[in-house]
């Protein structure tokens, strides 16, 4: 499979997540590249993350709302539309809802693409697959491109091998693959205090991706 090394000259990117660090864990790097390149990009966050059991405290979504607008300056995001969707249960929420919502947000910025989890949602997060699936869906509807980051198959086969969490990742490698610089990702990660623990898989992930992000196109 041919592969590019370059992100799409989008003017705008419109980034569809699920949950308060999904932008800065996973996108970090490669929102900071497409900011580095001159393009505007918008975060829409359907949950608080107020399910999560790291953290816990009566106002973790409050903590978390904080916690997603500074990371989210820290990889150049010009904004943060966070919506009060209940954590864990997109899955289970109004389809049609979740896509007019992106799809309104998409037509507020003028979005050129946008930039999701793939569709796998990285761990087989029913809250990750509902996000990435109603952002094509809006795409199909405004004819637009999506752009997905996914993870190589041998980082999310180590990972499951280490852990036991459901990684997937690529067959093959990914129609993108790009050399990322992650200081500002990793700065946008130390936000999220809440979440960012210790021991958590995520620096684990790191590690294993180096400086390299796979990037699959999920609607051209």
């Amino acid at each position: 499979m041919a592969t590019s090394p370059r992100l799409p000259d989008w003017k705008s990117v419109l980034v569809v997540v699920a949950h308060p660090d999904d932008e800065s864990f996973g996108l970090g790097a490669i929102i900071d590249a497409f900011a580095q390149n001159g393009a505007e990009v918008d975060v829409l966050c359907f949950t608080q993350g107020e399910a999560s059991t790291l953290g816990a405290a009566p106002n973790l979504a409050e903590i978390r709302a904080d916690e997603l607008h500074a990371a989210a300056q820290e990889i150049g995001a010009a904004s943060t539309r966070l919506l009060d969707l209940p954590d864990g249960g997109l899955g289970a929420w109004d389809f049609e809802d979740l896509r007019t919502r992106v799809e309104d947000a998409a037509r507020g910025t003028d979005a050129d693409g946008m930039l999701v989890f793939d569709l796998t949602g990285i761990t087989a997060h029913p809250d990750h697959i509902a996000a990435s699936e109603a952002a094509v869906a809006a795409a199909d509807e405004l004819d637009l491109p999506v752009l997905a980051w996914t993870l190589s198959n041998n980082v999310a086969q180590a990972l499951m091998e280490e852990t036991g969490a459901p990684f997937a990742g690529c067959e093959t490698v990914g129609d993108l693959v790009l050399t990322v610089d992650r200081s500002a990702q990793r700065r946008a990660i130390a936000h999220h205090a809440s979440q960012a623990v210790p021991g958590s898989v995520l620096w684990r992930r790191l590690e294993l991706q180096g400086d390299e992000e796979h990037l699959v196109w999920l609607r051209r």
